[in-house]
């Protein structure tokens, strides 16, 4: 058992697993309303998985663009895909929710300073709306999430899954587990609304298992496992969302798939644009195309 293995740093991870545990379910999104989305035939007039991942795809344009955290990235997932399974959003409409949502999280989560205006963020995204349009949504959204913008996602649980199975590996091994590659395939599991489905805590555990297994990390299976019955998770599930997220991960790094488009964000960026916008954006001195590249 993990105890075995455990220090005071990790027992006290623990604990705060717990807690977190005790908050996923509360602020996450119905199951029932995003599978009628993923049933849904795309006409141009009902919301379709394909609408959904493509928007998401949009939204990590702008994480990327502005040099945001994966955090602020998680929430705006979680915020659209709460919103979207309660509420029957029209195709036309989901510009400016998505963009709602994704200011909604940058506020959220990111320092005052770095946050965008909102006339800037709609001229760099190129919508039609107004502010006016972008407010009114945001005060919808708030509603419609009961005010719970700051809320528990599978990021914090590979966060701390990493931190108690990093703790574990001797240090010529550290190396091999990296927090940030993980991200990469976090934000590359948020593009698929399949995975939304997914308990946060189980989508973490499905990609640090993928990882610890593409790594050969056999030391790390016995805390694993340890980590899966304290989920009450049965294997067989496990191995469900592990095909999932593995399928996804194979999916996302092959040239076929569509990848988040960093570089038409920087061709909207004109010269003349750029001077208008606040210098706190081009804080980072090179825009990677994919940086979340799992291969």
């Amino acid at each position: 058992m993990i105890e075995t293995f455990a220090t005071g740093e990790t027992q006290e991870l623990l604990n705060q697993l717990n807690v977190l545990l005790e908050q996923e379910l509360r602020c996450q999104p119905k199951i029932s309303g995003l599978k009628i989305i993923e049933s849904a035939h795309d006409n141009g007039l009902r919301m379709t998985a394909s609408l959904r991942d493509f928007e998401v795809k949009d939204l990590l344009s702008l994480i990327q663009f502005f040099g945001f955290s994966t955090e602020t990235f998680s929430l705006t997932v979680n915020f659209l895909d709460r919103f979207l399974s309660k509420m029957k959003v029209q195709p036309k409409h989901l510009g400016c929710v998505g963009l709602s949502c994704f200011y909604l999280a940058v506020k959220a989560t990111e320092e005052e300073r770095n946050i965008p205006l909102a006339t800037d963020l709609i001229r760099i995204s190129q919508y039609r709306f107004t502010v006016s349009d972008l407010m009114r949504m945001e005060e919808i959204l708030l509603e419609k999430l009961c005010r719970k913008v700051k809320t528990t996602t599978a990021l914090h649980f590979l966060q701390h899954y990493h931190s108690i199975l990093h703790d574990s590996l001797s240090f010529e091994r550290k190396k091999h587990l990296n927090l940030e590659r993980l991200e990469a395939q976090l934000k590359a599991c948020h593009c698929r609304i399949v995975l939304s489905k997914a308990k946060p805590s189980v989508l973490a555990l499905s990609i640090m298992v993928l990882e610890a297994e593409d790594k050969k990390l056999l030391e790390l299976m016995d805390i694993i496992e340890y980590l899966r019955i304290h989920l009450k998770l049965n294997s067989k599930e496990l191995s469900f969302w592990k095909e999932l997220v593995s399928k996804c991960l194979s999916e996302y790094s092959s040239s076929k798939c569509s990848k988040p488009n960093v570089q038409k964000l920087k061709w909207i960026v004109s010269g003349r644009t750029a001077c208008q916008l606040k210098h706190s954006y081009y804080r980072i001195a090179h825009l990677p195309t994919i940086p979340e590249t799992v291969s």
